[in-house]
């Protein structure tokens, strides 16, 4: 039985790439939904995370960074973002404390020029407080407030934890009222093959340097749920060039198995169950530049 006054809405997390908007969303749902890594533009897809309450469910969509495209998967990744925005009842602008944008470019950033003309409540999040002195954090507030009317400002270290407490309150009354859109004991809707093929890639940003992680993408095509035994997890690692292989299989395949070992526990860790993992690394020359291949991967646009 649905309250009558349930409310429930759509909250998107926009910002520039690395302020943390991957983090802020894990926090917000004390689990582990987007993947999280130094490196800019980790996150590809709109992922879906859902905090419900008794009277509440928010569906927080992580999207990637905000950039001016290159190519077509981050054309596609920007499309991921501007649907987000679309669908959003609330809008959560991510900065970096550390890096504010406060000069005279701010007005050509691109997540920032995403709020123009916005008629949804936007909050600003200023993360990252922990690596500033206190005084510093004045002036960004007061740019940013003159630059655009926000509903609210939070100065939070989301990595900590540090200045939520609030943020889920204060959402909440500007939900409309409306069931929820999901079932309220689901965090996600994605697969469970979408999260293993997320944790590989997470692994590879984390192991590798330089363009190997962008270069590189993750396609589940067996995911075996065994009566006995282990359950039986193969996937197709993708890169662009025969360099970029040999560097991700290593020496006498070194970097994969640290990646496999890597993997596999926390693909474990989100079955609960033990799992058999194999990687095959294969090479598409220009991947992340054809239709085709961007939407088998599960990039596709439009």
């Amino acid at each position: 039985m649905i309250p009558p006054a349930f409310r429930a809405g759509y909250v998107t997390i926009i910002g520039e790439p690395n302020v943390g908007k991957s983090t802020l969303m894990n926090v917000l749902l004390q689990q582990k939904i987007s993947i999280v890594t130094e490196k800019p533009q980790t996150t590809r897809h709109k992922i879906l995370g859902i905090l419900s309450g008794e009277q509440h469910q928010i569906v927080f969509l992580d999207t990637p960074g905000i950039i001016k495209p290159r190519y077509l998967l981050q054309e596609a990744m920007m499309q991921f973002a501007g649907s987000a925005i679309a669908d959003a009842d609330i809008l959560l602008f991510m900065i970096d404390a550390a890096n504010p944008m406060t000069g005279g470019d701010q007005t050509h950033a691109e997540a920032f020029s995403r709020l123009q003309g916005l008629k949804k409540p936007v909050f600003l999040i200023i993360n990252k407080i922990d690596l500033i002195r206190k005084d510093l954090l004045l002036p960004v507030i007061d740019f940013y407030s003159r630059a655009f009317p926000f509903r609210e400002v939070f100065p939070v270290c989301a990595r900590q934890g540090e200045g939520l407490a609030d943020l889920v309150p204060a959402l909440i009354p500007l939900l409309p009222e409306h069931p929820p859109y999901y079932p309220t004991d689901i965090v996600s809707e994605q697969s469970e093959r979408f999260f293993v093929a997320e944790i590989i890639r997470e692994k590879i940003f984390l192991a590798t340097k330089e363009e190997i992680p962008y270069a590189t993408t993750v396609d589940v095509v067996e995911f075996k749920e065994r009566e006995a035994g282990k359950w039986f997890v193969s996937a197709d690692v993708y890169v662009e060039r025969d360099s970029q292989k040999g560097i991700l299989i290593g020496k006498k395949g070194s970097m994969l198995k640290e990646i496999g070992r890597a993997s596999r526990t926390d693909i474990e860790t989100l079955l609960n169950h033990p799992v058999f993992l194999e990687l095959h690394v294969k090479v598409r020359e220009k991947w992340r530049e054809k239709e085709e291949w961007l939407k088998r991967l599960g990039y596709g646009r439009g």
